[in-house]
C-alpha cells in the first residue's frame, strides 16, 4: 500500500492558533473538518490517518514548533517508510502575494525556518511543498509579522481560498506532483 505524509507547518498551542505562521495547521484542520477526521497526539506531532483509493494518508501537525519541524517529518517518514516523492509540506510564504498558492517539487527554504529544518533533517530539499502567500506589504519585521494573528479581512480571503488549497493537496495524492503543478501553479486565482 502506498503511503503519503502531508505535513502542515505551525506552532502548537492556543497562543499560536490564529497566527499567520500556523497556515499549515489551519489547512489540515479544514481538511479534517471536511472529512470528519480527528488528530491524535503521538510522538513529535498530532496525526490523523485517512484511507483514500488504496492509499494511506498521514496528516501531520508537528509538535516540535516550526523551527524544528524537520525532527517530526523525519521521524514519521522513517517510522511509516514513506517515500520522499510522497511527502508534501504546507507552509506560509512571506514572498508570495497574499492568497496565492505555489506548489514546488524542490528548492530552497525561502528563509522559512521550518523548511530549513526539514531540509537539514532529511538531507535534501527535493520534497514537495505547497506555499500559501502571506506577503507583508507593511514593512514589519518578518518574525513579528508571521507570529501576529490574522486580521479579519485576511481571514475572509483565507476562507475563500481554502478549497483551492485542499484541491491541490488531494490532486497531489491522486495525480502526482507534476500534473498537479501543471493544473494549479499557473492558475492561483482559480474560481471555485
Amino acid at each position: 500500500m502506498e503511503k503519503y505524509l502531508i505535513t502542515g507547518l505551525g506552532n502548537p498551542g492556543y497562543l499560536y492558533k490564529k497566527t499567520r505562521h500556523n497556515l499549515g495547521f489551519f489547512i489540515l484542520d479544514q481538511i479534517s473538518k471536511k472529512y470528519f477526521l480527528s488528530f491524535s497526539k503521538k510522538k513529535f506531532g498530532f496525526i490523523s490517518e485517512f484511507f483514500l483509493e488504496k492509499k494511506l494518508l498521514f496528516f501531520l501537525k508537528p509538535s516540535t514548533y516550526v523551527n524544528n519541524s524537520g525532527l517530526s517529518v523525519k521521524y514519521w517518514m522513517i517510522k511509516e517508510k514513506i517515500l520522499l516523492k510522497n511527502i508534501l509540506v504546507i507552509s506560509d510564504d512571506i514572498y508570495l502575494n497574499f492568497g496565492d498558492f505555489r506548489l514546488k517539487g524542490k528548492g530552497g527554504s525561502g528563509g522559512h525556518n521550518g523548511l530549513k529544518s526539514i531540509e537539514k533533517e532529511i538531507g535534501t530539499s527535493n520534497y514537495a511543498r505547497l506555499r500559501f502567500g502571506i506577503k507583508n506589504n507593511l514593512k514589519k519585521k518578518i518574525d513579528c509579522y508571521v507570529l501576529e494573528n490574522w486580521k479579519n479581512e485576511e481571514i475572509n480571503c483565507l476562507f475563500s481560498k481554502l478549497d483551492i488549497g485542499i484541491k491541490i493537496v488531494f490532486s497531489f495524492i491522486k495525480n502526482g506532483l507534476q500534473k498537479t503543478m501543471n493544473l494549479f501553479n499557473n492558475n492561483s486565482q482559480l474560481t471555485l
